[in-house]
């Protein structure tokens, strides 16, 4: 049988292989633009981050055996936040753009996990709350800090509630369904991966800062003193 060519079939059927090639096309370029652009656009959020990273670690280390205990439990929460956003700043730019699919579902399902499995209440608990009052936080400001916890709460409950199937199936277990676990992999919504992912990022960066004004109130020289004072009377 004569093999047909593309220009001896019907124009609607033309029109579509077209419509089909150039649409795959146009998603390649577009990975390949965005995978140099957009680290230009992400380098100076980046670079913020790394360099407030780097601050809080180093004071941390600085506080970890000193007296001054609420300022250390402040310094590590926020280097606890600072972890999972820099692990969630690392996968985003591969899960945008990298040209392999397979990889870029591997960095969405690396961010649901980071998401899902960010236990706050083991930082953001009782030490917490003694730490505010120790260092005689205004209530407008522990407001802020509350509002700001139930924000990056509520956005990793619509984690777990939209995305924990994907959990169970193909991230902190495996399904011995094979074919179940592979067509969850396959149908991830990366839109809907990556809109989660950018209100978590932001709830939780808004946190940080909160932290960050609070770290600042704790250096004063009568947060200082009163965290001496408070150490006595627990040594005593």
């Amino acid at each position: 049988m004569k093999k047909r060519h593309l220009l001896d079939q019907s124009e609607p059927v033309i029109k579509r292989w077209i419509r089909i090639r150039m649409t795959a096309r146009g998603q390649r370029l577009a990975r390949l633009i965005m995978r140099h652009w957009l680290p230009l656009r992400e380098q100076r959020r980046r670079k913020a981050l790394e360099e407030a990273f780097i601050a809080v670690k180093d004071l941390t280390i600085e506080h970890e055996h000193s007296a001054y205990r609420s300022t250390f439990v402040i310094c590590n929460i926020a280097l606890f936040f600072l972890l999972a956003e820099r692990d969630i700043q690392a996968a985003k730019i591969a899960a945008l753009t990298h040209p392999d699919l397979w990889t870029r579902h591997l960095h969405l399902r690396l961010i649901l996990l980071t998401i899902h499995e960010w236990d706050m209440d083991k930082v953001c608990g009782a030490k917490l709350k003694q730490a505010l009052d120790e260092l005689k936080v205004s209530n407008d400001v522990k407001k802020e800090v509350s509002e700001a916890l139930r924000s990056i709460r509520r956005e990793q409950r619509r984690a777990r509630r939209e995305f924990n199937y994907l959990r169970n199936l193909t991230i902190a277990h495996r399904d011995p369904d094979a074919l179940s676990q592979y067509r969850a992999i396959r149908n991830i919504n990366s839109t809907k991966v990556l809109s989660l992912a950018s209100n978590f990022y932001d709830a939780a960066d808004s946190f940080v800062g909160l932290l960050a004004r609070i770290l600042r109130l704790s250096s004063s020289p009568n947060s200082l003193f009163l965290q001496l004072l408070s150490k006595q009377r627990t040594s005593a």
